[in-house]
Parts: C-alpha cells; structure tokens; sequence
C-alpha cells in the first residue's frame, strides 16, 4: 500500500532545500520576530476551542472545496466562532506560504501553520510569515528533534501543536513538555479518519496537557462525543469545507463547549 506520509516527507526535503536555496537561513532569522504565545492565551481563556483549517485538497481525496478560496474560509471561520485557524503551507494540500500570509493580513486570529516540518529551517520561516504556532509531527521527527524543535519554536513566541497518532508516538510526546498533543484520527499511511482513535489514546496522556482531537469529526455529535471525553478541542478541515453551510457547521462545532456548560448549569 502506498504510503503517503512516505511520499510527503520525501517532497518536503525537495521542497526545503530550494527554499533555503531561494531565502538564507540568515535572512529568515532576521525576520523572524517573536509572537507572543497567542494561541495558548487564546485556549486558556476557553473552556473549548476549535482549530477551523482553510482545506481545499487531501491527498487522498483530491479536491474538497471549491467554492471558497483560502481567504474567503478564514472569513468565514473567524466570524462564525473559531478560536484559531489553520491554514496549509504544503502543495499537496492545495497550500502556499502566499496563502498563508493573505489570510495573516486579514485577521488578528491566532494561527497554526500547517506543514510537515523536518527542518528548523520551517519553524523560522513560520514565524516570518506571521505564525502563531505550528504543528510538529512526532511521526516524522526523532525524539531529539522532536525536543529541539519544541524549544525553538517556544524560543521564537510561538506555540507547538505536537502531533500523535499511536501509543510509540504518545510516549514520544510526553517525554517532551510539550503542552498541546493532538491526536491523529487519521492513519498516516492510508489517510482514512476515526475519532476511535482519539478515544482510545485519550486515558494514556494524563492531566497536565491540552488535547485536541484532529481530523474525522463531521458533526456536532462528534465534537459533543470527544468533549465529553476530555478533549479541550478540535481541529477540523474536511468537516468544514465540505458540510452544507460552512458557516453554520462552524458555530456548531465552536458551540459544542458552551452547550454542555449550560447543560451542566
């Protein structure tokens, strides 16, 4: 079976390496600047949170969106109720490091660059392009790495989402002090999605952390499920871009928080 995670990682070297051949890592530093942690300001404020993510394509299903552009999904996320965005740097996602700054210029929102990064050269890169945190993939890095990245990304203001997908993956985690996981609902070898996953890892990560749930919730019912769970949020893509109204599906996932507390009442 082919393993597209694989295929990815092996573009991605391609892809930085003429990146680094285009823009110095020396110039890349010096613009730079650091943020200021704002998506854990944001989340610490929250008793849930929803990562709405700007997806027009999946590797594994082609094209999901079209009637939207990047920038006209952030719009829509950021005025619906989302806590942050997502938005993809990759090309088989349909992403550009342009994309990602139209939408930085528009919104004050805090912003997860989403990429598969496998070089420091990536995470100051993110914050030249105005990111509020990124995403690091305990998959594709050694523990070594996994550890230096974290650090430099706190270095630089910025907040890291650290990516697991099984239990190897979990521990390599929390050997870290990494204070957001998020846990893969999708296979990273076939890309099919079950929030099983997340239900399954959920008892092994421990107090201490904030957990999000990502990928494979299509309905209000599977955000209410994982929150109820002890998810502090979700990070949601194709459920988005692909619902009916991509406006009414936001309220309604960002929402799920806030019923249950006035449930609870």
């Amino acid at each position: 079976m082919k393993n597209i995670l694989a295929d990815i990682v092996e573009k991605k070297k391609e892809i930085v390496a003429a990146a680094k051949r285009s823009l110095p890592l020396s110039e890349v530093k010096q613009m730079a600047q650091p943020a200021g942690f704002h998506l854990s300001h944001r989340f610490r404020g929250e008793d849930w949170s929803l990562i709405a993510e700007c997806k027009l394509q999946s590797p594994a299903k082609g094209r999901l969106c079209r009637a939207y552009s990047v920038t006209e999904l952030a719009k829509i996320y950021e005025e619906n109720g989302a806590s942050a965005l997502s938005v993809h740097t990759d090309p088989h996602f349909l992403g550009s490091n342009e994309d990602f700054a139209a939408v930085r210029k528009m919104t004050n929102m805090p912003m997860l660059r989403k990429d598969f990064i496998i070089d420091e050269y990536q995470i100051y890169e993110a914050r030249m392009l105005g990111a509020d945190a990124v995403l690091l993939i305990a998959r594709i890095l050694s523990p070594r790495q996994l550890m230096e990245f974290l650090y430099l990304t706190w270095g630089l203001g910025m907040d890291a989402l650290v990516e697991v997908h099984d239990e190897e993956d979990l521990r390599a985690a929390l050997d870290t002090p990494a204070e957001f996981i998020g846990v893969n609902n999708r296979n990273l070898t076939t890309f099919t999605t079950s929030i099983e996953n997340t239900m399954a890892l959920l008892p092994k990560i421990g107090d201490g952390r904030t957990i999000i749930s990502e990928s494979g919730v299509q309905s209000a019912q599977d955000a209410a499920r994982l929150r109820e769970a002890g998810c502090d949020g979700i990070l949601v893509g194709e459920g988005l871009v692909t619902a009916p109204s991509v406006a009414q599906m936001t309220r309604q996932l960002s929402s799920v928080g806030g019923e249950m507390a006035t449930k609870s009442a």
